[in-house]
């Protein structure tokens, strides 16, 4: 925790921001966290900030480069980006919703053999495979 928090404090003071109670709180929420709604986040911290504190957070970690919006659907979901959690991919429930984190090493060299291959030089990528997650799964095929 104490190493994300100086790392959001330097970013922050990089462009001229500082670190307040809301964005804290916003980082202490998401870290470690599946992508979460605006909705879940706002719920989950409504006693300690108010709503308005929160989408001014969320926009200002979106221009950052601290947060990163999945769509799926006309819904998205935000999470950290990688300078603040390992980096990943995901597998998204079209059903429910349920979001899977997945980090394979075979993946990632595949995508830089690609990369390679149309000479092209990579410098972030985000994947995420929509379909039926095991429980959505049995009632798609009963």
């Amino acid at each position: 925790m104490e190493e994300a928090k100086r790392k959001l404090e330097m970013t922050l003071k990089g462009s001229g921001y500082s670190l307040t109670r809301p964005r804290l709180a916003v980082l202490e929420y998401m870290l470690g966290r599946e992508p979460v709604s605006v909705a879940v986040l706002t719920k989950a911290l409504s006693s300690q900030i108010d709503r308005a504190s929160v989408y001014r957070t969320i926009t200002l970690f979106q221009i950052l480069g601290i947060i990163q919006r999945h769509t799926v659907g006309l819904k998205y979901r935000i999470e950290l980006t990688d300078m603040f959690a390992e980096h990943h991919h995901h597998f998204t429930c079209i059903t429910c919703g349920a979001v899977t984190s997945m980090s394979e090493q075979a993946l990632e060299r595949f995508v830089d053999k690609l990369a390679e291959h149309y000479g092209f030089i990579p410098t972030e990528h985000q994947i995420e495979v929509q379909g039926y997650c095991k429980n959505c799964k049995q009632t798609q095929t009963t």
